[in-house]
């Protein structure tokens, strides 16, 4: 299982203190509310960047992490090490929570 992602593994650049990578698909209805959480929390904290990866075309990068369900919530720390992991639709005080251990 990889511990570290960085912009080649997720396509973009990491946040300059923490990265939230959440795996989402199509027809998820928990995956809206937590884009929107996770957008909000991005905005709120400075350094702080939100990615949003669609599961079924990472499949490779899915299967790698062993992620089983959508929504899939990572936090990564600025080095792109993953200090949080979470399934299900998070809330806005656990990912500010979660937050605090990566930056």
């Amino acid at each position: 299982m990889t511990e570290v992602l960085g912009p080649e593994a997720l396509g973009v650049a990491l946040g300059e203190r923490a990265t939230l990578v959440q795996f989402s698909t199509a027809f998820c209805q928990p995956c809206r509310a937590t884009r929107r959480t996770l957008a909000e929390v991005a905005a709120m904290v400075p350094g702080v960047e939100h990615v949003e990866i669609d599961a079924e075309e990472r499949l490779d990068l899915v299967r790698e992490l062993g992620i089983v369900r959508t929504p899939t919530v990572l936090v990564l720390d600025a080095a792109g090490r993953v200090v949080r992991r979470a399934a299900g639709q998070p809330r806005r005080v656990d990912v500010i929570a979660a937050l605090g251990r990566a930056v």
